[in-house]
């Protein structure tokens, strides 16, 4: 039965057949080798049979098929079936699908329209997108049996494909790279700041366009060059935001501001660090309103850069940062007080002038009172000292019914300064104490001060030898002098705090004395802190130096006979001597600088007065010292083998 309806279908094909006909395709349980034969002998094509094909056709055709259609039935059987047909010269052959790919498939030149039933192998370029992306969007379109490969170097893919799969494939990449295509376009912006604007149309840019979707993505990117932004993405989502840019650049009816502080008591860098400190800790709703600042060192100048409320800001704290700044005018005397000197003056002048300890010089100032002074002198006095500074002391003076200065009972600012400056007089007139140095220093609040007042010696670190040169001695070069370092913290205008350091180097021996031939030095440092007020004097000591000397006793004219009067008539000793170094500081705080030049002309009047004082009670301390060597005179009268004072000689 099957073999008659084969001869039927067979003879109503070729009866029908001419150019390209329409055939009436019908039947049923037509087993596929069968089938075969009757495409082979139908389409006059030779068809290589290498696997037994298992299985049967059914094909119902309501309205004819094109007789070269045929060729393409017969490969959807064989593609249920697990294989494919494939051109091999003058036939075709029948391989498994897996191997389709490697048995000669046709290779269709790029760009060429393919078609027919057969597979081929065609390149595709990509231009536009990334060829992976492509490749990923497109695989599910290809056969079971296809092949795809992608060619990063070139942006292409390889595939191998029925004709009709690879046709819809290009048609499909090409729909995509159209809608994907990205153009560039340049907006120039006229009116408003562009940074500004370019942060707006970001922020705009990511609400109306999904960034999860690449091709929806839009570039916008800042050129400062032109003043212009440079956008990137599709055609229509560009014209969206160059539709916004019309809107938000017009010209704007408030500016930035800009503002040029000239400073006059500051330093423009120094403030324009702290400025920056401020800004930076500062949170602004829209980061944009950050305001530029800048100095510049030339006219000492900060530039201001932004919002007016905010520049006006900045105004206020420069105003304050700028202010006048205290300044301390610091007067200091460094003597040195030798303690046995010091001794025989108190027992002269009948006071403990031995004591020179951190309070031992008011011990001795006691005896140097302010008594001596006339009221007018104190009137002047207190005058110098509370005019400075603008500042009344009240405890200091009060006035009379004449409007002038009056001293009150209970002060002790006059006498204990003028005390003091007796008493320092007083002791380097007796050769009790020696001036190192009195120097002045003007400081400015919170800023160190120094000064240095020395020389520098040799000192040698080494030596070298060589044939040539023999022995050569390396020296360093040692600074050995006096050094005073202030740094004062006002904190009102009649009281500051002083944070001093003092150093004092000084030549022992300078090596004729010792077996090395190097110099020994002596160094002596203090640092403290004081908090003093205004005009009022500190003392700092505790500075002890030793020294040993030794000393020969001798009666005249006798302890100067040969080896007879050096055992009977003269004795030695060695005497210990001890001397203090001590510091006296001063501040006086000026508020306005103009009263800096009234501040020394207040000092060198009080000078002045320091001078009548002391002649004063130098003359009464005569007085007192002479009355009482008579009563002592007349207490114990000398006799004939008592030496007066001058009859002793210390060599």
């Amino acid at each position: 039965m099957a073999l008659i309806k084969t001869f039927f279908l067979t003879v109503m094909l070729v009866m029908s057949l001419s150019a390209r006909e329409q055939v009436n395709v019908n039947f049923s349980d037509l087993e596929i080798e069968d089938f075969i034969k009757l495409i082979s002998k139908v389409t006059n094509k030779n068809i290589l049979i290498n696997n037994k094909i298992k299985g049967t056709v059914d094909f119902v055709s309501t309205v004819p098929v094109y007789d070269d259609e045929l060729l393409g039935i017969l490969i959807s059987v064989l593609e249920s079936k697990g294989f494919s047909l494939v051109k091999d010269g003058s036939l075709y052959q029948i391989v498994r699908s897996t191997e389709l790919a490697k048995n000669n498939v046709r290779v269709a030149s790029t760009g060429e329209d393919v078609y027919g039933a057969l597979m081929v192998t065609q390149v595709i370029k990509i231009d536009g997108e990334n060829v992976d992306i492509i490749a990923a969007k497109i695989r599910y379109l290809i056969s079971t049996t296809a092949k795809l490969m992608t060619m990063k170097e070139s942006n292409t893919l390889l595939i191998t494909d029925y004709p009709k799969n690879i046709t819809t494939i290009k048609k499909v990449i090409k729909d995509i790279i159209a809608e994907n295509k990205f153009i560039v376009k340049i907006l120039d912006i006229k009116y408003t700041d562009i940074k500004k604007l370019h942060a707006k149309l970001v922020d705009i840019s990511k609400s109306l366009f999904n960034e999860k979707v690449e091709e929806e993505i839009v570039k916008i990117i800042l050129d400062d060059n032109i003043n212009g932004l440079v956008i990137v993405g599709k055609e229509e989502n560009i014209a969206t935001i160059e539709t916004i840019v019309a809107k938000l650049d017009i010209e704007a009816t408030i500016t930035e501001e800009i503002k040029i502080f000239e400073l006059t008591n500051s330093d423009s860098k120094t403030v324009l660090a702290t400025l920056n400190a401020i800004v930076a800790k500062q949170k602004f709703a829209d980061p944009l309103q950050k305001p530029n600042i800048t100095s510049n060192d030339e006219i000492n100048a900060i530039i201001v850069m932004g919002e007016p409320f905010i520049v006006k800001g900045i105004s206020q704290i420069i105003h304050e940062l700028d202010k006048e700044k205290y300044q301390v005018y610091v007067t200091a005397r460094i003597i040195e007080v030798s303690k046995n000197e010091a001794e025989n003056i108190g027992i002269k002048y009948g006071f403990a002038g031995g004591d020179v300890s951190s309070s031992g010089l008011y011990a001795m100032s006691g005896n140097f009172g302010a008594s001596g002074l006339t009221n007018d002198a104190l009137s002047v006095v207190v005058g110098a000292l509370s005019s400075i500074g603008e500042t009344a002391r009240a405890d200091t003076t009060s006035l009379d019914i004449a409007g002038n200065p009056v001293i009150n009972p209970g002060t002790n600012v006059v006498t204990s300064a003028f005390a003091l400056g007796a008493t320092l007089d007083f002791l380097e007139t007796n050769g009790a104490s020696k001036a190192i140095s009195n120097p002045s220093i003007l400081c400015l609040n919170n800023k160190e001060s120094s000064i240095y007042v020395g020389k520098t010696i040799a000192v040698s670190s080494g030596t070298t030898s060589s044939a040539a040169a023999g022995v050569t001695n390396s020296i360093k070069r040692e600074d050995i002098g006096l050094e005073l370092k202030i740094k004062p913290r006002v904190s009102s205008v009649d009281k500051v705090t002083l944070d001093v350091g003092v150093k004092l180097e000084s030549i022992l021996d300078d090596g004729s004395k010792n077996e090395t031939g190097q110099p020994v030095t002596a160094k002596q440092e203090v640092k403290t802190q004081a908090i003093l007020r205004h005009g009022e004097n500190i003392i700092i000591g505790g500075l002890v130096k030793n020294i040993s000397r030794d000393s020969v006793s001798k009666i005249p004219l006798l302890g100067d006979i040969p080896i007879i009067g050096k055992y009977l008539f003269s004795s030695s000793s060695v005497i210990e001597e001890e001397d203090s170094l001590v510091v006296i500081l001063t501040p006086y705080i000026i508020d306005k600088s103009e009263e800096l030049s009234k501040l020394q002309r207040e000092l060198g009047r009080l000078a002045e007065i320091q001078e009548e004082y002391n002649k004063e009670i130098f003359d009464k301390l005569e007085k007192q010292a002479d009355g009482a060597k008579e009563t002592r005179k007349v207490e114990t009268p000398l006799d004939e083998n008592d030496y007066e004072g001058s009859m002793w000689d210390d060599e």
